[in-house]
């Protein structure tokens, strides 16, 4: 298994992953945030992983999104990792003003575009959504690209067109019943998990669900938890001790997770005490 580090933003003074016992940094794109790809690479080379979980196909045309993945993964050294999803209706809609209809159907063909122009293809595509005739010359190995599905149509989509899928707000029993089913051998999974270390573990999920209770109400999200039987994304969170927290993390990757990436909540200790613990689940 795999462990990943989120990285919220530019680092802090002194904020080194590479002094993490983690394999990868992974960031994504919130609403008015930080651009991902530009954060990564700013690593520029090294040993770790980089990975978006994930842009958002609005507005980014592909074309545009694989120049710019292909140029950062020159920056980096070909550490790139690209998760991309269409992200959610409120944000497209409300807040970019673009219609958000047939996402699933929307993101397969984004897909036919982007994979072949990563590869260096020249690519001739006149659908729906997307009409292109174009080829990037960027001598560059392409990156893996992951999907953020959650229900089944985004899930045929990432088993047919991607590498495997980034998914969040995701427990052990959705990880083995609904992800791993759909995705068939061979699939990378990787569950983005917040975590907080806690002698209360009902405040934390309580908090969890504070800090993010929006999510709860997203309908993608809200499908999924409904599927787990979940009242909200609280109690989908790593939650206790450390020997509780690692035996959550155990079930995660004995339930299918190849990849675990670790929003870890509270003071910097707790994050270099967390990834301590995930160390063992590596390899």
């Amino acid at each position: 298994m795999r462990i990943g580090t989120h990285q919220a933003g530019p680092p802090a003074p002194g904020d080194r992953p590479e002094d993490l016992p983690v394999d990868g940094v992974w960031t994504n794109q919130m609403p008015g945030g930080w651009d991902p790809l530009a954060l990564l690479a700013a690593h520029g080379p090294g040993a770790l992983e980089l990975g978006t979980a994930i842009v958002p196909t609005y507005p980014r045309h592909p074309v545009a999104l694989a120049t710019q993945a292909l140029t950062t993964q020159a920056l980096v050294g070909g550490r790139l990792t690209l998760g991309i999803g269409p992200s959610h209706a409120w944000h497209v809609t409300d807040q970019l003003g673009l219609p958000y209809t047939s996402p699933a159907a929307h993101t397969r063909e984004y897909l036919e575009v982007l994979r072949p122009l990563l590869r260096g293809e020249h690519v001739r595509h006149g659908g729906e959504h997307f009409t292109v005739d174009i080829r990037l010359d960027q001598p560059v190995e392409p990156p893996p690209v992951l999907l953020s599905a959650l229900g089944p149509r985004m899930l045929r989509v990432a088993r047919d067109l991607a590498d495997g899928v980034v998914a969040t707000w995701c427990t052990p029993e959705l990880v083995e019943g609904h992800l791993a089913p759909a995705l068939g051998e061979g699939a990378r999974i990787v569950v983005s998990a917040v975590v907080v270390l806690t002698d209360d573990p009902d405040a934390a999920r309580a908090q969890v669900e504070e800090s993010f209770g929006a999510a709860s109400r997203m309908p993608a999200y809200r499908a999924l938890l409904d599927r787990g039987g979940l009242a909200g994304v609280g109690d989908t969170a790593v939650v206790g001790s450390e020997e509780q927290v690692l035996a959550q993390l155990t079930r995660l990757r004995d339930a299918g997770a190849t990849d675990l990436v670790l929003a870890v909540l509270g003071p910097p200790a707790d994050r270099a005490r967390v990834h301590e613990v995930a160390d063992e689940l590596r390899g």
